[in-house]
């Protein structure tokens, strides 16, 4: 890894400025990447997972991939173009000039995920080549054979210098994370986050940080029910709740409690009438995780909560091998219960009661804050109080995670769930250098201000107009 590392910042300073031409011949070669072995990633991805939805996978994480390079093309000319900046009356005047331009950092380095191992590969490698970077890429070792594909069929479209794949356990990923990068995104757990923080500030590596946390749904007041609980399960079971943006827990007015579980639990059984040869749906990653959820349910059950398990076919899930899961309910939940302290990461969806809006900002408020936010009701003040009383990475209104999809928008956490945003845009800047460049008048600027030495009346009046005062002599 330092030797590629050192061969890349090389070609990277050798090559300086990275023309726009090169920029788009790299993002060209990493869309053809993935659409030319779509297939084969597909597969890659569902022997990881034990069972991933192809469909699923075309989506997420094939056009997901596809789509952000796409964006960087269309709009790359305009992202790179100086930006003008005012000067100080009266230099302006005088001929002075400020503009910022957008330099590449140079070797930017990516600690990828195993929820969508190809899509959260890509996304971060678009922003990072529009803005002149080259790469390197840490896979997750929870999806070996996606990791092993990427590895192979890379070398066929970059050269190590442009983009290089490296895979392993956490030794390899402490040592990758201690790497001297121009600039290192993470994403996965805020634990793990808190190392990489520390493994980059020995060389003082500018670091995004793309974490998690539980992100709520919110009922508000005459929310549509049917529509509302339709789209938080489609979000909840996507890639079986393995999603940094899941809804983590449902908070609803007490008087509508039955209501939202009962909708939940139609349009979960709607969407999956059975689970476990449905190609729809997707398992749980591993038997690590499949095992963590039980207990968080276990444990739930054992201090009071009321578990709901919408299994519509009536499936025996303890006598199969398969790893899927389906979606659990959970009532009567308290702040003791680990699955409301954890981020969950499953198909697990606690029920919270709420009395008013107020209410409901304040069960936000006393969380850590989260990287998603979702608000479902028609109440154009209601909406308003939760988005001006609460802090969240993003929001998504009357629906949720589709703001994640929007690459105009910047995507980020905020504290515990991250730092620093990407995606479009805000992933340009976040892997250049914003440059200030001033341009100084051909007149002695610094003679007529009175800057020269010796001091004297002239300076003293550039003060007192700058600090608002009047010249009170000497």
């Amino acid at each position: 890894m330092d030797q590629v590392l050192a061969a890349q910042r090389a070609a990277f300073m050798a090559e300086l400025p990275v023309s726009l031409d090169t920029r788009r011949d790299r993002l060209k070669r990493a869309a053809a990447m993935v659409r030319d072995n779509a297939a084969r990633f597909c597969d890659a991805l569902s022997e990881d997972f034990g069972h991933r939805s192809r469909e699923q996978s075309m989506l997420t994480d094939i056009a997901g991939s596809i789509g952000p390079i796409d964006h960087a093309l269309k709009h790359l000319a305009r992202w790179a173009k100086p930006e003008k900046r005012a000067v100080q009356f009266p230099l302006g005047l005088l001929g002075a000039r400020a503009r910022v331009e957008f330099q590449p950092k140079g070797v930017v380095g990516v600690i990828a995920p195993w929820n969508f191992p190809v899509n959260l590969v890509m996304g971060p490698v678009a922003g990072a080549f529009a803005a002149g970077n080259r790469v390197m890429v840490k896979t997750s070792e929870f999806t070996p054979v996606t990791a092993a594909l990427f590895e192979e069929v890379a070398p066929h479209w970059f050269a190590a210098e442009e983009l290089a794949f490296f895979s392993g356990g956490p030794e390899v990923g402490q040592a990758f994370a201690g790497l001297a990068f121009d600039h290192l995104l993470f994403t996965g757990a805020t634990g793990i986050g808190r190392h990489i923080l520390h493994a980059a500030a020995d060389h003082l590596t500018p670091v995004t940080l793309e974490l998690g946390g539980k992100s709520p749904a919110i009922i508000g007041a005459g929310a549509d029910l049917p529509r509302a609980t339709e789209r938080i399960a489609l979000g909840k079971m996507l890639n079986a709740g393995q999603i940094c943006l899941a809804p983590d827990y449902v908070l609803t007015p007490a008087a509508r409690e039955a209501e939202v579980v009962d909708g939940l639990k139609r349009a979960a059984a709607a969407m999956y009438p059975n689970l476990l040869a449905n190609p729809d749906y997707t398992s749980v990653v591993n038997d690590r995780h499949h095992q963590r959820l039980h207990a968080w349910l276990d444990d739930a059950r054992a201090k009071g909560a009321t578990v709901e398990v919408v299994n519509p076919a009536g499936e025996d899930f303890a006598a199969s091998n398969s790893r899927k899961m389906p979606l659990h309910i959970v009532r009567d939940v308290t702040d003791d219960m680990v699955l409301m302290q954890e981020e969950i990461f499953g198909p697990v969806l606690p029920i919270v009661r709420y009395g008013g809006a107020d209410g409901a900002i304040a069960e936000v408020n006393r969380r850590p804050r989260p990287l998603g936010l979702y608000y479902f009701g028609p109440d154009a003040g209601e909406r308003r109080r939760v988005l001006d009383r609460t802090i969240s990475g993003g929001v998504t209104l009357d629906d949720v995670v589709f703001h994640v999809s929007m690459e105009d928008l910047p995507f980020g956490g905020v504290g515990p769930s991250g730092m620093g945003a990407y995606h479009g845009r805000d992933g340009f800047r976040t892997f250049s250098h914003a440059r200030a460049v001033y341009q100084q008048s051909r007149l002695d600027v610094a003679k007529l201000a009175g800057m020269k030495p010796p001091y004297g009346a002239t300076l003293r009046k550039t003060i007192a107009k700058q600090i608002g005062v009047r010249d009170q002599g000497a």
